[in-house]
């Protein structure tokens, strides 16, 4: 790892803590203003990587033992490779990691690109594992696993049916 890698690497730690902890000082702040705050960490912080992210990614699928072409259609799919990206409700990273998603990963700076990647990955795989289909395991990684338990299936949600459907159809072309 290059020190100037390192010294990105340790700015983005540094940041992160920051939001986290004006996470806990402000519980009541709207999402749309804590993904101000998280673009503001996001503009601060480099892009250098220390690996492209499709080598990341085919290590990181292939330790969990998840199929490669589908974590890049997720990836693709929620942030467009981008390991910098903010969503308006506060997901973050290349696979869209909540704050809450994050730390329940193991996730400590969800825009670092392997800690996102773990995460997500872990995820998708115990999502996977729980329900046993990719349609179901993509709608719970999108619109939480209660919410498939509750509809038995993929949610009525106009956004998790397309999230599938993006996402299945990016697969598709991955293999």
């Amino acid at each position: 790892m290059s020190s100037l890698y390192a010294q990105a690497v340790a700015r983005m730690h540094a940041l992160w803590q920051r939001v986290e902890q004006l996470s806990v000082d402000a519980p009541t702040t709207a999402p749309s203003e804590f993904a101000q705050v998280l673009r503001v960490v996001q503009r601060a912080t480099s892009t250098m990587l220390p690996t492209s992210i499709g080598e990341l990614i085919a290590r990181v699928s292939q330790e969990e033992g998840i199929d490669e072409a589908l974590v890049r259609a997720v990836v693709q799919a929620e942030s467009g490779g981008n390991p910098n990206a903010v969503s308006p409700k506060g997901a973050m990273g290349l696979m869209q990691l909540m704050p809450q998603t994050a730390r329940a990963m193991g996730v400590q700076n969800p825009f670092d690109p392997e800690q996102n990647l773990r995460g997500g990955v872990r995820l998708l795989r115990g999502l996977l594992d729980e329900f046993g289909d990719v349609r179901l395991a993509l709608a719970a990684y999108n619109a939480g696993g209660p919410a498939v338990r509750q509809y038995g299936g993929i949610p009525p949600y106009a956004e998790t049916q397309k999230f599938v459907q993006r996402v299945l159809s990016l697969w598709q072309g991955e293999r």
